[in-house]
């Protein structure tokens, strides 16, 4: 039986990918170098730090869109990120690019997301903004959290202690450019950004049906017209539309009319789905209690673990950010009730 080396993986990339895939064996590197491993490329170890991190781990425990989902069948934030490493790898094997640089950029690129989704993340900006003295209505507030800017915190300083993951430049630039006005260097990494749209659109009218929100008939003409009748022709109609258009042109992009659907669907579920009446009430409650959270450590900081104020460089407002949206739903629940629930006293 032949041993397949990392030097076999990266001549067999350069032999087969794409002229404009990106090539492991050209990636920009590390800000710490070491010894380059037997077996796999720099983007392969790249995915299995990801993999085996922490913060990896509470994507399970972490909300998606429903916030008190009962029943095994709603996404979290992990079955989300493992949807747009499938829907991205398939993407790029079609196309010839790098599919593993692909893969760990989309493992890692909701690492940074708060518990309660986009909820805490909006909490999160608004608490920081207050504390640093900006009116509510200030347009500065939101940018002061962003997850995939955390995500890049995560891999860079929170993990392994404070020394992070040292990642790759071309996975880096991946995980913070994969929402936002800027886009990826890599077309890997433009990739990951449109999978992420094709993931959370389809799977959110999935969980949303589940929960007796809304009905297939209930969603836009174009979403059926263009895009498919179901689940699986959706994804399938996307993923087509984007290699293809891709294909004959030099970067990744949708038809107008394919993205044009999609962006309709899009905007549909914002205004029945994640602002519906229901989701809302479960929104103002997850507010509190970051917004509690946030207060209560910002007065008393020195309850903030060790590990976060070490590499908070003495702001305690980067601390308490770093530990709270470091927290999965059920330990910021858990934590609030510690702190602000009455306890029997046994005698």
């Amino acid at each position: 039986m032949h041993i397949i080396h990392r030097e076999d993986q990266e001549l067999r990339e350069r032999e087969v990918l794409a002229a404009d895939a990106t090539l492991a064996a050209d990636s920009e590197g590390r800000e710490r170098s070491g010894e380059p491993d037997l077996l796999r490329t720099d983007f392969q170890r790249d995915r299995d730090k990801i993999l085996h991190a922490k913060s990896f781990r509470r994507l399970s425990h972490k909300t998606q869109v429903f916030l008190a989902a009962e029943g095994d069948h709603y996404r979290t934030r992990l079955t989300h990120t493992l949807e747009v490493a499938q829907i991205a790898r398939t993407i790029a094997r079609a196309l010839g690019l790098n599919e593993d640089l692909t893969e760990a950029i989309s493992l890692g690129h909701d690492l940074g997301h708060t518990p309660f989704g986009h909820t805490g993340e909006d909490a999160l900006a608004r608490c920081i903004a207050a504390w640093r003295g900006l009116p509510p209505a200030d347009a500065r507030a939101e940018a002061l959290y962003r997850h995939n800017e955390q995500s890049l915190r995560v891999v860079e300083v929170i993990e392994n202690g404070g020394k992070g993951l040292n990642l790759t430049a071309e996975v880096r630039d991946g995980i913070v450019c994969h929402t936002g006005p800027t886009r990826a260097e890599t077309l890997e990494g433009r990739i990951v950004a449109v999978a992420d749209r094709i993931a959370y659109v389809n799977h959110d009218i999935d969980d949303a049906i589940r929960a007796g929100l809304l009905r297939e008939t209930d969603l836009p003409a174009s979403t059926h017209e263009v895009l498919g009748p179901d689940h699986s022709s959706r994804i399938e109609t996307l993923v087509l539309d984007l290699v293809r258009t891709s294909a004959a042109g030099d970067d990744i992009r949708m038809s107008d009319a394919v993205w044009a659907a999609m962006m309709e669907l899009r905007a549909f579920l914002f205004a029945h789905v994640y602002q519906a009446d229901v989701v809302m009430v479960e929104v103002d409650k997850a507010t509190r209690l970051v917004e509690a959270l946030f207060r209560y450590f910002m007065e008393h900081p020195a309850e903030v673990p060790a590990e976060y104020r070490a590499i908070s460089g003495g702001d305690d407002v980067r601390a308490a950010t770093d530990f709270i949206a470091g927290m999965t739903d059920r330990y910021a629940k858990a934590t609030f009730q510690d702190i602000f629930v009455p306890n029997s006293i046994h005698y």
